[in-house]
């Protein structure tokens, strides 16, 4: 029994070490920021005065560049000045220019995508082996993380640089696309719903029916715990738009609401182990593993596959272009894909290799100094100087460390947990800093484009953000039999509860630290209270149908949840273009 005890105090210790040593480098690490007061119109969130939007007033691309660069920054983080590239680089060329912020933007969504699955969620599914938590807590606390992670960390941005509408906007706005859209898609493409439709045109073949005849149930238990908690969240969090303002403890006791949840997730799981000898899996990692494979991350050309020994000349030239176009797309890849795998520790044992391991061992610290010293303000060069010698010192002991402990053929048995803490840590830090530079150039579009950055908050940063779950969810739907349409249903609602409490939460707390004792001063915008609306209305729509349905995946369950966000969306652009005043 101590034995126990003290294994599960170890547990508790380390992963209580991690998210601290997180929320300590999210919170310092932050760029001087230039802040710009916002008011509310029609239209969103807009600087008091003219600020940047007063770029809309000057006509020609000359005078937006001598305006930018007589007047203070209008970007309040990230590290490229996107005004000055648009007015005054591309200000001739302007289709140039767009071209230039739409290819960055899906480069940033891409890198953001791909740091979170690739090393990311590998730290997040070894920590909780090496941690020994359950698959069910692991599924609701570490792999909610890993898939929420884009969300969470640009709320934080955007909170810490001013541009906290941006935050609410975007992590509303995703949590609204998946219970609404992705659910929807889901009971569409579910093979009940295709079953129904089959039936009801008539021809139907044997084989066709044979492959139908499934009907998929969801866990009424499991779907009213999440539904309910998640309109109890919503409301709590409409209660804090309707005050305006919060103190660091209440924002601290919004986020604590997390833990309420998972409490009672893991009640239920044992509860249901003890008594009913039945495991619904709910966001099981393991479940997880299985529909979705993940496919080694070759970024090597010579993983090509090997040419037949007698092709023909056409296959023999299709072999070779294939070849050589991999060593192209190897070389456009290499900026993006070499700066993350030399600083961030990786020890799975797909993407093992010893040189990689040891370089980021080395360089981990360099770069987590070069990090600080670029976003701490007022620091003279000697004080940076000396922070990069002492970081070059630490990461030649740590390199020599690990090239002394590894092998060259297999990755590490013992002594993970550091390993795993700073692959844990630097794609954290990687994360926020790609997390920043998106934020950033949706904001400079806002300028550009004259529109709200909370609209493209709940657009553009939202969708981006919340493809993969409509993609992963709806193929383990459809791919999973019934485990498979409950794990997609479950993490449907486990992924918005999670980025509206960790998400947000978090960047409440960060902000009303910063200004303790005085409360926080939330930027509420009237599209706020709509997403929470139409949310809340698409969860209790839910609510109604499904239980009606006998717990069966439906159409007309789909059907209601998209023309729901249709409606919102019908909404929103009736007021941009001046049809409704509120």
């Amino acid at each position: 029994m101590a034995f126990a005890l003290s294994n599960n105090f170890k547990v508790v210790i380390n992963t209580t070490f991690l998210l601290l040593l997180c929320f300590f480098f999210t919170s310092h690490i932050r760029s001087p920021t230039t802040f710009i007061p916002l008011s509310s119109t029609s239209h969103g969130l807009v600087p008091r005065g003219a600020g940047c939007f007063g770029l809309q007033n000057l006509k020609d691309s000359h005078s937006k560049c001598l305006y930018l660069k007589t007047h203070h920054p209008c970007i309040t983080q990230g590290y490229l000045n996107y005004l000055n590239i648009f007015y005054c680089s591309c200000g001739r060329h302007p289709a140039l220019g767009y071209s230039l912020l739409a290819s960055w933007l899906l480069v940033l969504f891409y890198l953001l995508g791909n740091t979170a699955s690739h090393y990311f969620c590998s730290s997040v599914e070894n920590l909780s082996r090496v941690l020994r938590l359950s698959p069910t807590i692991a599924g609701v606390t570490l792999l909610s993380l890993g898939n929420g992670s884009p969300d969470v960390f640009a709320s934080i941005v955007s909170f810490r640089s001013g541009s906290g509408e941006v935050g609410l906007s975007s992590v509303l706005g995703g949590a609204f696309f998946v219970s609404c859209v992705v659910v929807g898609v889901i009971n569409l493409c579910s093979p009940s719903a295709i079953k129904s439709t089959r039936g009801a045109g008539g021809g139907v073949s044997p084989s066709t029916t044979t492959t139908t005849n499934a009907i998929i149930r969801v866990d009424r238990a499991s779907f009213l715990r999440d539904v309910c908690f998640f309109i109890f969240v919503l409301s709590s969090l409409l209660t804090i738009l309707i005050v305006g303002k919060v103190t660091i403890w209440g924002s601290m006791a919004f986020t604590s609401l997390y833990f309420v949840y998972v409490s009672i997730v893991s009640a239920t799981h044992f509860c249901r182990e003890k008594y009913d000898g039945l495991i619904i899996p709910i966001l099981d990692a393991e479940e997880l593993n299985e529909p979705i494979t993940s496919t080694k991350e070759n970024n090597s050309p010579s993983s090509e596959p090997d040419p037949p020994e007698n092709p023909s000349n056409f296959l023999q030239l299709w072999m070779a272009a294939s070849h050589y176009l991999g060593w192209l797309l190897y070389f456009i890849d290499l900026p993006l894909y070499l700066p993350r795998r030399l600083t961030i520790p990786d020890i799975s044992e797909e993407r093992w290799s010893r040189p990689f391991a040891v370089a980021s061992a080395a360089l981990a610290p360099i770069f987590l100094a070069t990090l600080w010293n670029s976003k701490r303000g007022g620091m003279s060069s000697k004080e940076g100087l000396t922070i990069c010698l002492y970081s070059g010192l630490i990461g030649l002991v740590i390199g020599l460390m690990a090239l002394h402990t590894t092998m060259k053929d297999n990755p590490p048995r013992k002594c993970l947990f550091p390993w795993l803490a700073g692959g844990f840590l630097m794609s954290v830090l990687w994360t926020y800093v790609i997390a920043e530079e998106l934020v950033g150039l949706l904001v400079s579009l806002g300028y550009i484009f004259g529109i709200s950055p909370s609209i493209l908050g709940f657009t553009v940063l939202a969708w981006g953000n919340s493809i993969g779950d409509l993609i992963a969810n709806v193929a383990m739907a459809m791919n999973g039999g019934q485990d498979g349409a409950q794990i997609a249903i479950s993490g449907c609602y486990a992924g918005p509860i999670f980025n509206t409490l960790a998400g947000l939460g978090l960047s409440l707390v960060v902000s009303a630290w910063a200004v303790h004792p005085e409360p926080f001063v939330i930027p509420v915008a009237p599209v706020l209270f709509e997403i929470l609306g139409f949310m809340i209305g698409g969860l209790v729509w839910a609510l109604v149908i499904l239980p009606k349905k006998e717990m069966k995946l439906d159409k007309v369950l789909g059907i209601g949840l998209l023309a729901i966000y249709l409606g919102f969306l019908s909404l929103r652009l009736s007021q941009s273009l001046g049809l409704i005043q509120f």
